[in-house]
């Protein structure tokens, strides 16, 4: 069950020639793939671009009319593997995943690809994760092109620019023999615009089709003597035919005058930022019309010499606009220049910032600051002269207190972090290494359980150095998306096969719901297209794991922590594995809501359980939210005078998981929780018996009420 459906949305993919598109980039991209006769697409669900993932999800019975291949896979790996159809085959091929993470997972497949060469075109479409919005390490997927000699694109945030990008990458991969990357970032993912369409077209020559006449080349094998061919390939043939291609075919753009003594060289997906930065100096219109020359790079490599040197001619100073480090635009520039004698000023890193995300903000002040250097005459009087007088804003990060990321409202993997540290409290500190995924927040305040993560279904394999056996075993966290990415081979196989000593803890949550909540093999729901269905205990006992450990309830915190402490007390040997499963909170809303707001609306009984804190037996010490932490617990200050301390609260936001009433138990809190059941279309027995009910306790109320003012007289 996805986070979104895009059913509706996926209807406007079948528009024809001379329709107009109006809709996400996503869609814009996967109608771009249709109109170019892709044979194949497939991929793996990360942010930005988990949508396109759904979208062709959504999208596959309209492929499958066109005879389009559509493959979920695994793993990125399992992707980039799969474009080895294009190697031997005139098909157009394509798939999807996140940069960098995805690019290094799929780094063996890539390489291997690119070394051989590809006769249909290959794309690979990367969304590229990198800024304040990201969820991983700050890389740039740049790098992997440059040393595997993938061509990259990075169009315009603009859909007709995206659209044309897709057959520009599909022709350039044909034309030289060479898989192309596209980095999209989250604004070009979500920009919303118009396109005008042209028909969806049929592969020239489908992937079943292909299986009617097999091919091979025993040249393309990525094996001695052939790949000292394949490096000259790529220098003598695959590279000249890319510059020409993108020269003759004008791929990067030119914006603003011919003449000027000043320009801007832009990454494509750079350049809305550096349009806004100057509309708001006043050097640009509202319709993109800029008063600086603008060298939009749609293509950020190869960098073509001569098309940058003509735009350099007649210049003194240039800026080049590249987000993220190292500069490798900058420097593959400033060569240029260097061999062609040039006079021309080059700037980047220094005025922009080498690292961060280029905000609006960041833009306006590197222009700036750029003109005041190359042309201050071209900067309003303000920027030129700005007001000393005005106020500096406060260093917010030193007054607002940190606000780290952490679970849903009811999530069921609080839980099991709860469960944890109230074993190390019995039992002492343990090295705890987690993976990639939702449980990463268990990191996080207020339960701090975990530290390293080295890649997604690398939690295990991360304690290897520690699996040999000591005082405490190792406790490692992983995912049920992780575990079925690559977690199996890599961490459990690997633990089995080295006698590891250590526990493991799986998170199964019934998806993957980090990326978005899309099935996987161990999903409980059937699913018309895909194999789910299969308990990650049995594959873990598939690989040798003796002691396994099954939690169909996680809310059950007692249960959790006799396991726990039963896993890392136990005389068995070899590893541990405890599978802790309970349906992410997100995605049984989303299912169960529509489902209870249409039987109360047909008048159907249906009950909502509630819980809350009664104020006169809470103490206040507030350890229900230290070992708790769910959004829902707040804190109220009471109008008693003898109290000085706020007493916990539950707000509106409860889902009714039940957590924090477990979590008080099992740590033998205050008995403060208390659930109450609402029920929507009562019965009349019910009816009569709350009004009993509500007429006794309003009696007992009063009594008590007129003791005390007979008391306090």
């Amino acid at each position: 069950m996805a986070e979104r459906s895009f059913k509706a949305e996926v209807q406007h993919l079948r528009k024809g020639a001379g329709d107009t598109f109006t809709g996400e980039g996503i869609l814009a991209l996967t109608k771009a793939l249709l109109e170019n006769g892709v044979g194949y697409v497939g991929g793996y669900q990360g942010a930005p671009i988990s949508h396109m993932m759904d979208v062709l999800a959504d999208a596959e019975e309209l492929m499958a009319e066109l005879g389009v291949r559509f493959e979920s896979n695994a793993n990125e790996a399992a992707a980039a593997a799969m474009l080895a159809a294009s190697v031997h085959y005139p098909i157009r091929g394509a798939v999807t995943f996140k940069g960098p993470v995805g690019v290094n997972v799929a780094s063996d497949a890539l390489a291997n690809l690119t070394d051989s060469g590809v006769t249909g075109g290959a794309l690979i479409i990367v969304g590229e994760d990198y800024g304040e919005g990201s969820s991983i390490m700050q890389e740039r997927s740049h790098a992997f092109a440059m040393k595997s000699q993938m061509w990259l694109l990075d169009p315009r945030p603009s859909l007709p620019a995206m659209v044309k990008a897709v057959g520009d990458g599909f022709e350039m991969s044909e034309a030289t023999n060479t898989p192309v990357m596209m980095i999209v970032r989250i604004r070009s993912c979500h920009v919303t615009g118009t396109f005008e369409t042209r028909d969806n077209q049929r592969p020239k020559l489908t992937v079943k089709d292909a299986l009617s006449n097999p091919q091979t080349d025993f040249t393309r094998v990525v094996l001695p003597p052939y790949t000292y061919l394949h490096e000259q390939d790529k220098v003598q043939n695959r590279w000249p035919a890319a510059e020409k291609f993108v020269r003759e075919r004008g791929l990067n753009e030119f914006f603003g005058p011919n003449e000027a003594k000043v320009g801007l060289i832009v990454q494509g997906g750079m350049y809305n930022g550096v349009i806004r930065a100057l509309q708001r100096m006043g050097l640009a219109d509202l319709y993109g019309n800029s008063d600086l020359p603008i060298y939009c790079l749609n293509v950020a490599y190869p960098l073509v010499s001569s098309e940058f040197l003509d735009f350099c001619a007649g210049k003194d100073h240039v800026l080049v606009v590249e987000e993220g480090h190292p500069e490798f635009i900058e420097q593959q520039l400033s060569a240029y220049l260097y061999r062609a004698e040039s006079r021309v000023k080059l700037h980047g890193k220094g005025i922009f910032p080498m690292g961060g995300e280029y905000t609006g903000q960041v833009m306006l002040d590197s222009i700036s600051a750029f003109l005041k250097i190359a042309a201050p005459e071209m900067l309003p009087a303000t920027v030129r002269a700005p007001n000393e007088d005005k106020p500096q804003l406060p260093d917010l990060s030193k007054v607002v207190p940190i606000r780290p990321p952490g679970f849903c409202t009811g999530c069921p993997e609080r839980p099991i972090f709860a469960a944890l540290k109230m074993v190390q409290q019995d039992l002492g500190k343990h090295q705890i290494t987690a993976d990639i995924g939702c449980h990463l927040f268990g990191s996080m305040p207020p339960f701090y359980v975990g530290g390293a993560t080295m890649g997604y279904g690398l939690g295990p394999a991360a304690n290897g150095a520690f699996d040999g056996g000591g005082e405490r075993r190792p406790i490692s966290i992983i995912g049920d998306g992780g575990f079925w990415h690559n977690g199996l081979s890599s961490s459990i196989g690997n633990m089995v096969f080295n006698k590891s000593d250590g526990l493991v803890v799986v998170v199964d949550n019934y998806y993957s719901a980090a990326t978005g909540g899309q099935d996987i093999l161990s999903s409980r729901a059937d699913n018309d297209t895909k194999a789910t269905q299969h308990p990650i205990a049995d594959a873990i006992k598939g690989v040798g794991v003796k002691w396994v450990r099954q939690i169909d309830r996680t809310y059950d915190v007692p249960k959790l922590k006799a396991t726990l402490t039963e896993a890392l007390t136990t005389d068995a040997k070899g590893p541990k594995v405890i599978v802790a499963s309970s349906e992410c909170m997100l995605n049984k809303q989303r299912r169960e809501r529509p489902l209870k707001a249409q039987a109360i609306k047909e008048g159907r009984r249906v009950e909502a359980p509630r819980f809350g804190v009664d104020e006169a037996v809470c103490t206040g010490d507030h350890a229900c939210m230290r070992l708790s932490g769910c959004p829902s617990l707040g804190l109220k200050h009471t109008d008693d005078p003898l109290r000085d301390d706020p007493v916990a609260r539950i707000d509106q936001t409860c889902v009714g998981c039940g957590n924090c009433g477990e979590v008080a138990d099992a740590a033998v809190l205050c008995p403060s929780f208390y659930r109450a059941d609402v029920v929507h279309n009562p019965k009349g027995a019910e009816k009569w018996w709350a009004g009993k009910r509500a007429a006794l306790i309003g009696w007992l109320a009063r009594r008590r009420s007129s003791r005390t003012l007979e008391f306090a007289a």
